[in-house]
Parts: structure tokens; sequence; C-alpha cells
């Protein structure tokens, strides 16, 4: 199921919640829509389920016009599945239960599946591995089979659209990680539409085939993964998705100079055109590479003043004049507190690599 989302925004009591804001979905395509809280990004979800009504613009899904001021199309009367953050069980319905209630009552089942529901119970255990736990009570299970049944619950009625609002935040990080490829794999099974909803740049980047950026109720980017981590196109999207380093200085052609270090200049690793009127390189932090010395005279000085220990790489706080910039290594390179060191910008084989000193070019 497609859809479309004109110029939509949404008002409540003079706060502006959403803000013209327009998205184009594929059929079958898995969107997540990312950032923090606050940004609109559920308000979004709930005005294409159909719990809030548009204060502007319209939401196409399929063909049919479900969303503008004038008139909103209830949840019932829209082909979508809803997976809730609270997993929303019902405590006096069992697992098998709870599968079967939107195969009696959800008004877009097909026939088929109506005429074998026994069958549809048996065959969504099975996805989401509940087998064994079918005539179990919501108290009786764990964490994540409480996510599962309510994923079974969502999908069991073959809807077009599934919408899933933070669905894996109150899990333990082990489940998450789990659960991400359980989403993926009823993805894959399913063929649904996917609206995902989450302030987890994990989650987005590891699931989505795109990603939408919202900060305060506007779209900031939209782009697979791979553009919006390698490509952030403004300097909250560099923050907020791989926690970059923003370096200000000046772009001159296809090079780089820091501000704090008119001496160096950096080769364009593919900086967007936006970041660069800006005059802002975005540096992620496994972009640096420190060093005990400046032999290459590409470094730049700096102190360490923080280390995290994360088990197959080492987080540092690097300060640099008077800015702090974020490094993560390999264990390989291990610096210790309040050390000096030189940081250099690590740059790929296929760009030419001339961040040396002025006089050296």
């Amino acid at each position: 199921m497609t859809i479309t989302i004109n110029q939509l925004s949404k008002e409540f009591d003079g706060f502006q919640a959403l803000k013209k804001i327009n998205l184009q979905v594929s059929e079958g395509e898995f969107i997540a829509i990312l950032g923090p809280s606050g940004c609109g990004k559920t308000t979004l979800l709930r005005v294409l389920a159909g719990f809030l009504s548009p204060s502007e613009g319209e939401i196409v899904i399929g063909n049919a016009t479900v969303g503008n001021p004038k008139e909103t199309l209830p949840p019932e009367r829209r082909n979508i599945g809803m997976v809730f953050q609270s997993f929303a069980l019902w405590p006096h319905l069992n697992v098998k239960e709870h599968i079967r209630f939107p195969l009696m009552h959800h008004r877009f089942v097909p026939d088929a599946i109506k005429k074998k529901q026994h069958d549809r119970m048996k065959e969504v255990l099975k996805m989401v591995n509940l087998e064994p736990f079918a005539d179990r009570m919501p108290t009786e299970l764990s964490g994540g089979q409480k996510q599962r049944v309510a994923l079974a619950r969502a999908i069991a009625p073959q809807p077009e659209l599934l919408l899933m609002d933070e669905p894996l935040s109150n899990l333990d990080a082990e489940l998450r990680m789990e659960m991400r490829g359980e989403i993926q794999a009823l993805h894959q099974l399913t063929k649904a539409t996917i609206v995902y909803v989450t302030h987890d740049q994990g989650e987005a980047l590891a699931m989505a085939d795109r990603i939408v950026v919202m900060n305060q109720g506007e779209i900031e980017q939209i782009g697979t993964p791979s553009e919006i981590y390698s490509k952030p196109e403004s300097p909250f999207v560099a923050r907020f998705v791989g926690k970059a380093n923003l370096v200000e200085g000046n772009w001159n052609g296809k090079y780089f100079t820091p501000s704090l270090f008119p001496d160096i200049q950096w080769p364009d690793t593919g900086v967007v055109s936006e970041m660069k009127k800006r005059n802002i390189f975005p540096v992620r932090p496994e972009q640096f590479r420190l060093s005990e010395d400046n032999q290459d005279e590409t470094g730049l000085p700096g102190l360490i003043t923080s280390v995290q220990f994360q088990g197959k790489e080492i987080h540092y706080t690097v300060q640099i004049t008077n800015q702090t910039w974020t490094v993560h290594t390999d264990v390989s390179q291990q610096f210790s507190l309040g050390e000096q060191v030189y940081m250099h910008l690590s740059v790929p084989d296929n760009i030419e690599n001339k961040h040396l000193k002025h006089q050296a070019i």
C-alpha cells in the first residue's frame, strides 16, 4: 500500500507539532521515522493511523484520501495494523486469543483467512516463534514474548500498512537486537508497508529501507540509511545520526581548512553541498585516527579528557583548544586519560590524500 502525505500540519492549542510534512512511501517499503522526543514523529504516526485529524494538508493511503481538515477516516476504516510502545495486551486473553481477535473483528480480513482462522492463528504463531506459548496469559510472558504477541496481533489480519510506535523501547539491549532481526523477517514474510517510529538511530539504520529524520515538527532529511549516515544534509542530522563532530572552517573547491588550524587542508570525502555552504566538515568519530606523534605534520594536537572502553572499540573525548571532539578507535589503539595526542582525518583510498600543510602542497 502506498502513502502520500501532502503539506501535512498538525496544531495543538497554538503549538505547531507538524509543519508542512511531505512524504511518499512506496508499496512494501520499510520507512523509519527517526528523531528525538518531541520532534513530532509519534504525532505523525497518530495522524497516519487516524487517531488525530490534520490541521492542514492531506493523507492518501492507496487511492483513497483518508485524512484532511474536513474529514478523517477512523482507524477501523483503514487497512492498518498497529504495534504500540506499551504492548497494549488484554490481560484476560491468552496468546492465541489475541491473534484470533483481529481475525474476527478487523473489517479488511481476506475471506480466505476468515474461513480458516485456526490455520491463520497457527501460521502467525509460527512466524513469531510463539507456538509453545499459545495458551499462556500476558502475565506469564517475558517482555520479548509480549512484544511478539503485539506483533502477531498486528499482522494476523494481513494489513497492507503496519504502523509501529517505538515497539522495542521497553526491552533490554539484547532483546532489542534480537527483535530487530525478527521484525525484518516479518517484513519479508508479510510484504506489508511499514512505518516505524523510533528515537534509536541504530534501529533505523539496521532495519529501514529509507529513514525520515525529523526535528521540531519538520523533516530534516529523507534518504537511505547509508545516505543519512554518510551524507548528512544539516548539522542536526550529522549530530543525531552518527554523532558527527562539526568542524568549522572554510571550503575552497575540493579542500577544507579547519578554522582552528589554517595550515591544514582536508580533501573532500563526500560532504554534501548544504554542509559546504555552512562551511562545516562533519567528521564521524570513527573517521579520526589518533597518534602519539605528528611525523607527517597532518595531525591536530589535542588532550584526551575521557576514555570509555566499549568492548570492540574505545570512545575518546579529545579537547582541541576550546572545543571537544569525539573519536572512536578499535581496541588496538589505546591511549590514557590526560595524554597528548594528534588527530588525523582518515581518508578513503579512492580519494586523493592531500591533507598536508600548505607549504607542502
